[in-house]
């Protein structure tokens, strides 16, 4: 009889763990059940113990790709697809694990199918596997409760297809300024070791005193020249450390409110959260989830720590029994258009409704500013350049014309 190693929880959710011999993982699943205990996760021992002592296995899962929205969107896709057609959906998901090309999103999968055979309800199996947003979960939970688990997955699609489209505008608006910005700093350290080293034995000749712009740069490139390899360090260190400070909670709160008050850009991207919030809203709201657990997942999408305890703030006051305009009022994050559209649903009874109707004026002012973006930022990129060159200019040719008019 094989051995299997269990994880779960008791009764009052205190977890337990430990290691069974047992005819088959279903097996094994209705004892614990039977016990009081909610399995987890069981697999064979043998491969828990290869998995814990196998730095290659641990190496090899550290480096798989993450899941993307993509690939979330994908398996929403086709899981709707097949459940639409009548698969069942223990079949739909044994055939997806084997076809997916994330192996992570694959492991995932083929896990949750296996929990389905041990008896776990669907949205209970994905959610106990970190993969899948908690908003994904959510709606999941009410297309399970209704046995429309078809519409459930097509709603999941089209949100995470709005959601990923959204943020590739992002990106692409801010791909030239970041390689232009890249191309500034390179062209700086290039003519730090290897231009101005040439000018600077022609300059030490000089019995006069050098202009201003001369001696900074001359100072500059000695500093890059002597100094080089502290200041890498210093660099990495002063990265590290800002990647350490933003992965703390209240780093991550003030980095991100800040990035709200960032002059131009931080319009769009306030516009862009209260753009989602309210597609998540909506979507959350027409599937039927619970206003608080709605609120919940509508803040585990904003990817916004400073957003997200704004929304939690509303929930805590609807939770109270505030209405949800009063709960949004008191959060001080809304726009009067949200505000205004928030009353009219809920005097109307179609928040859903208002919420879209939000979302898609939101999606389309931060579109329509996304492809203004980079003329917006071409203006000063470019006044960066010509000052760059402007200060190169002067302090290589202010002591030439210095010579030229002691010479005369």
């Amino acid at each position: 009889m094989p051995t299997f190693r269990y994880q779960g929880r008791d009764r009052q959710g205190h977890a337990v763990q430990g290691e069974t011999d047992a005819a088959s993982r279903e097996a094994l699943a209705r004892a614990l059940q039977a016990d009081g205990i909610t399995p987890l996760r069981i697999e064979a021992a043998r491969a828990a113990r290869r998995d814990d002592n196998g730095l290659r296995t641990r190496l090899e899962r550290w480096l798989e790709p993450r899941v993307q929205l993509g690939d979330l969107a994908v398996f929403s896709r086709q899981m709707y697809s097949l459940t639409r057609a009548g698969v069942p959906i223990i079949r739909a998901l044994a055939g997806l694990a084997q076809n997916t090309r994330n192996r992570r999103l694959a492991r995932a999968i083929h896990n949750v199918a296996e929990a389905l055979e041990g008896g776990h309800g669907v949205a209970d199996a994905f959610a106990a596997q970190g993969v899948f947003p908690s908003l994904f979960v959510s709606m999941l939970r009410v297309g399970e409760n209704a046995g429309r688990l078809d519409e459930s997955f097509l709603r999941i699609a089209s949100s995470l297809e709005s959601e990923r489209e959204t943020r590739e505008q992002v990106k692409g608006a801010l791909r030239y300024p970041s390689f232009v910005l890249v191309a500034i700093v390179a062209a700086i350290v290039v003519i730090n070791i290897f231009v101005i080293p040439a000018f600077a034995d022609l300059f030490a000749d000089m019995d006069q005193q050098l202009p201003l712009p001369t001696r900074i740069l001359l100072t500059t490139s000695a500093l890059f020249l002597d100094w080089w390899p502290a200041l890498l360090v210093l660099a990495g260190a002063g990265i590290a450390t800002f990647l350490a400070w933003i992965r703390t909670e209240a780093g991550r709160l003030r980095f991100d409110r800040w990035k709200l008050a960032i002059p131009g850009i931080g319009s769009i991207v306030r516009r862009a959260l209260l753009a989602r919030f309210a597609r998540t809203l909506a979507i959350s709201l027409r599937a039927g989830v619970p206003v608080l657990t709605a609120l919940n997942a509508v803040a585990a999408a904003t990817d916004n720590a400073f957003v997200a305890t704004r929304i939690q703030t509303m929930r805590t006051a609807v939770e109270r029994g505030e209405s949800l305009l009063r709960a949004a009022t008191t959060a001080d994050l809304f726009t009067p258009l949200v505000l205004q559209m928030l009353s009219v649903g809920e005097e109307t009874g179609r928040v859903d409704e208002m919420m879209e109707e939000v979302a898609e004026f939101y999606e389309r002012e931060v579109e329509a500013d996304l492809k203004k973006l980079s003329s917006y930022i071409e203006p000063v990129v470019i006044t960066g350049i010509g000052i760059l060159v402007l200060v190169l200019a002067l302090a290589i040719f202010l002591p030439m014309w210095q010579m030229g008019g002691a010479a005369l």
